[in-house]
């Protein structure tokens, strides 16, 4: 059932470009450095919206990468916990009475 809610999802999503890039099919003129070139309007908002994706993916891998090893550090400690409370449990009980 959710494998079906994707596919649909995925062609609705595919429609909506589809009609996105027809609507917005006119020639701009694109001016970069060296040279300028007329690219269609849509095709420059895809580009953009990707670069801006993969920035961002880029610009908050240093703070996964950190959070990674402060939960890899997190779970040695815990795990070093758990060893030692087993091995508390383990201990016999000695009364003094």
């Amino acid at each position: 059932m959710l494998r079906i809610f994707y596919l649909l999802l995925f062609l609705l999503l595919i429609v909506v470009g589809i009609a996105f890039a027809v609507l917005n099919a006119e020639a701009v003129e694109f001016n970069y450095y060296f040279s300028s070139r007329q690219i269609p309007l849509s095709l420059i908002l895809v580009l953009a919206m990707f670069t801006g994706a993969v920035l961002g993916v880029l610009a908050s891998t240093g703070v996964i990468i950190s959070l990674k090893r402060e939960v890899a550090k997190l779970r040695k400690s815990s795990e070093l916990a758990e060893k030692e409370i087993t091995n508390l449990r383990a201990i016999p009980i000695k009364d003094r009475h």
